[in-house]
């Protein structure tokens, strides 16, 4: 059978398009296929932490992500309804960078390694063919249905195909079922040291981080059913937040949102366990959600495509079987992945107990070193800035 490509990724996020441009930059035929069309928002805490800089070299992406001038942070600071805070340094220094621009930056680093990129055509079906796939696209309007034939698919789709983008001055309307939702946006206004700023609220949490252009982004991992008064949409969720905290009411007066820079996404599932594998691979949240208090999404998003393209580039050079290729992959996730996940979701989970913040809080300012502790179990290992 004759293939068109050697690789088809489908999700053009950061662990798909990072992916991309490794596969490529190894020589193999790579397409890139998204259902979405970018430049877009997303719902993301916009921070590379320093643990993703030794990946980004690796994939030879540093020296993109820098020319994006993205903020540099050095600290996190955590700070209950109450007011107590505490500031937690991290190990080294991470960037803060909006979606917006690194999604485009990646897809262009992509583009010059030889990648083919198809966005706007979501696939709607993927079949086994001789060995490989088969790829029906899903057709523009009035348009004929797309097929490609690949030697190996690769699924980098995210952990919610049902992602929203909410723009003012209109706002769609967010679901109000159950479960936790994420929300975003831009301000201006708001003067940030180089710290991500963490506020903790009965429902939920919220956190600051500066990103390129002296904007600051603004998104919050809430309870739906915490909320029931609040107006069910970005801003709307936003304010009702900032009337659970008074310190971030007032940090949050005086600032001016961007419009077009809102998004939401929802319902966000942190119970998910790995998938690493389905019919075929998966990278990024495709794989494993990160929960938010990990602070290293973006980081294991890169790491996962960084594992994977090792795997993918040894099964078409014929070194190792596609079962090899699973079986590797999965102890691969399973070695780099599985503390800080760990980890993650009990912090996670203990931020929604109203006094536990707050007792965290307290042992952390008795013992300075158990949060620095705290800190290094949610991160990834083996890689320094």
């Amino acid at each position: 059978m004759d293939f068109m490509h050697d690789v088809a990724i489908i999700g053009a996020g950061v662990a798909g398009s990072s992916l991309a441009k490794d596969m490529a930059a190894r020589g193999w035929d790579t397409v890139l296929i998204d259902g979405k069309s970018f430049p877009r928002h997303k719902v993301c805490g916009e921070f590379l932490s320093p643990e993703s800089l030794g990946t980004l070299d690796e994939l030879g992406l540093r020296k993109t992500v820098e020319r994006l001038q993205p903020r540099r942070i050095e600290r996190a600071r955590l700070i209950v309804s109450s007011g107590g805070a505490l500031d937690v340094p991290l190990p080294g220094t991470g960037l803060g960078v909006s979606r917006y621009a690194l999604d485009s930056a990646l897809h262009q680093a992509a583009y010059r390694s030889g990648v083919e990129l198809v966005t706007g055509t979501p696939v709607a079906e993927v079949h086994p063919a001789g060995g490989g796939f088969r790829l029906v696209l899903k057709p523009a309007e009035d348009g004929l249905p797309q097929e490609l034939l690949v030697r190996s698919v690769i699924g980098a789709w995210g952990a919610n195909p049902r992602l929203m983008r909410l723009q003012r001055p209109r706002d769609r309307a967010v679901s109000r079922t159950g479960g936790c939702i994420g929300v975003k946006s831009h301000f201006t206004g708001i003067p940030m040291e180089p710290v991500v700023e963490l506020y903790f609220f009965p429902g939920g949490y919220l956190g600051l981080s500066p990103i390129e252009g002296d904007r600051v982004n603004v998104c919050a991992l809430l309870k739906r059913q915490a909320f029931p008064e609040a107006e069910p949409t970005v801003s709307g969720l936003l304010d009702a937040a900032c009337r659970r905290h008074p310190l971030l009411r007032r940090r949050l007066l005086d600032a001016s949102p961007v419009p077009g820079t809102e998004a939401a996404v929802a319902p966000v599932r942190l119970d998910r366990q790995p998938l690493t594998w389905g019919r075929f691979a998966h990278v990024g949240d495709a794989s494993l959600l990160v929960p938010p208090l990990c602070g290293d999404g973006m980081s294991m998003a890169l790491r996962s495509a960084r594992l994977c393209a090792r795997l993918a580039d040894r099964y078409l050079d014929g070194t190792v079987s596609l079962a090899q290729w699973q079986a590797e992959y999965a102890l691969a996730v399973q070695r780099e992945f599985a503390g800080p996940l760990r980890w993650g979701t009990w912090l996670h989970s203990l931020s929604g107990l109203p006094v536990l913040p707050r007792l965290l809080l307290a042992l952390a300012q008795l013992m300075p070193n158990l949060a620095a502790s705290l800190v290094k179990a949610t991160r990834l290992k083996g890689r320094g800035s």
